[in-house]
């Protein structure tokens, strides 16, 4: 009885340290996201203080984004 408890114990430790090994890596992936985010939010606001036009801006910001945020404006839009 003791050896199918253990080994059945061996097996939720296993599966439980590799579920937050997953966890911690999407975690530090999302950090990473998160921050390209912003440095892409950043450039556009240094666009826009340099006077470009801000379609100009707009473009530069989606092809920063491009594959990280969801939507036109890099996960971010706000009224004018």
């Amino acid at each position: 009885m003791k050896k199918p408890l253990l080994a059945l114990m061996a097996l939720a430790l296993t599966a439980t340290m590799s579920i937050a090994k997953e966890s911690a890596k999407e975690t530090q992936e999302d950090i990473a996201k998160h921050r390209t985010i912003a440095a892409a939010h950043e450039a556009a606001a240094k666009c826009l203080e340099s006077c470009k036009d801000e379609a100009d801006c707009n473009k530069q910001l989606q092809a920063a984004c491009k594959g990280i945020a969801i939507g036109k404006f890099c996960g971010m839009k706000h009224a004018h």
